[in-house]
């Protein structure tokens, strides 16, 4: 199993979209357009974001 770290081709801010979208063969753009939606709900997509990119490790 491939670890999970940033995106250095995927990223619009910090590659941690990208970075999951990689590990689980998922097309970049349909993972940020479904981060962008839990973020409009009351869950708490940019602490989750944050905290994911302090918790991945560095681009490859």
């Amino acid at each position: 199993m491939k670890n999970i770290h940033r995106s250095t081709n995927n990223r619009v801010f910090a590659g941690v979209i990208g970075g999951i979208a990689d590990h689980f063969d998922w097309n970049p753009g349909i993972a940020r357009l479904i981060f962008f939606l839990l973020s409009l709900t009351p869950f708490p997509g940019i602490i989750v974001y944050l905290i994911l990119w302090m918790v991945m490790g560095d681009p490859e």
